[in-house]
């Protein structure tokens, strides 16, 4: 049996980490696996509680918030499985899951990262994820297959290729990792698997789901279904997807489409919706890509805010 490396990251939600930490410790039937939890600089540090608590699993505590890569990428760093499965703190397992992972990537070695199929918590009958589409690099856009759908099975039975995996829940070899590196940590939030995925394919890998494999994820926990931050790390990295991994003449054409239909649009939703501050955010978001090169670490975002 191979050893999975469980890695989550707990910001300011230590009530939802412990519910995932249940999970997998009833509800999860794979029993070969180290459980590593990464305290992203949480106002309140659990983790001392957590060790007495909960013995058998490791927990880190980074006393500053490194972002959803970084605070994976502390976990990475310690982790000794042969696969690692990195899951957000607000999912909730189901009895197979990992399992039916592991199988599907001893399978097929060629498939470096694989993810399963995702379910609303709240609407446990409602698909979030059954794949992506592939990306239209002049627009930075794809679509999510099957989010809002009912989940009659219309998906099921499908381990194979998709466009990108889903951050909340997505297993890696050991080998694509130590070809393709750790995720970048300038994104800080959003977009940085998909960067990933890029890199992993680079490496010779492919990027896959298992549609029989399934997990629950409570969407927008930690930041909320509409913020500050969120649309400023939303548009921010946007662009700088496209800065990082396309060819000139793309970036080109996305970033006249980006000023000309999605930055108008965007401020006009705004306006509609009495969110005049995110206008502000907005530029912002624009403005660091222009004075920022691709790998700036300089975030341009007050985190208080």
């Amino acid at each position: 049996m191979r050893l999975v490396s469980i890695i989550t990251v707990n910001y300011n939600q230590a009530t939802v980490t412990e519910a995932l930490i249940r999970s997998l410790e009833v509800v999860n039937t794979y029993t070969h696996y180290e459980l590593i939890v990464v305290d992203n600089g949480s106002r309140e540090n659990c983790v001392p509680g957590w060790i007495k608590k909960y013995p058998r699993h490791k927990f880190i505590r980074s006393e500053v918030n490194l972002g959803f890569a970084g605070g994976n990428n502390v976990g990475i760093a310690t982790a000794k499985g042969d696969f690692l499965f990195l899951i957000n703190n607000d999912t909730e397992v189901t009895a197979d899951l990992i399992e039916k992972l592991v199988d599907t990537l001893v399978a097929h070695p060629e498939a470096g990262i694989i993810s399963p199929k995702i379910r609303y918590y709240e609407q446990p009958d409602t698909l979030q994820y059954a794949g992506f589409t592939p990306m239209n690099y002049y627009t930075a856009r794809n679509n999510c297959i099957g989010q809002w759908e009912k989940d009659n099975g219309q998906y099921d039975h499908y381990a194979g290729p998709t466009g990108f995996i889903h951050g909340a829940a997505m297993m890696i070899s050991r080998d694509a990792l130590y070809k393709a590196g750790n995720m970048a940590q300038n994104y800080f939030l959003y977009y940085e698997e998909m960067d990933w995925c890029e890199r992993i394919r680079k490496a010779g890998f492919q990027v896959w789901i298992n549609t029989d494999a399934l997990i629950y994820h409570k969407e927008s926990v930690s930041v909320g279904k509409a913020s500050a931050l969120k649309e400023y790390f939303m548009n921010r990295n946007r662009i700088l997807f496209i800065r990082k991994n396309c060819a000139l003449g793309t970036k080109l054409v996305f970033w006249a489409y980006f000023l000309a239909v999605v930055t108008p649009r965007n401020i006009i939703n705004y306006l509609r919706h009495k969110q005049t501050p995110f206008i502000f955010v907005l530029l912002r978001a624009i403005g660091w890509n222009l004075t920022h090169n691709v790998n700036s670490t300089e975030l341009g975002f007050d985190l208080k805010q």
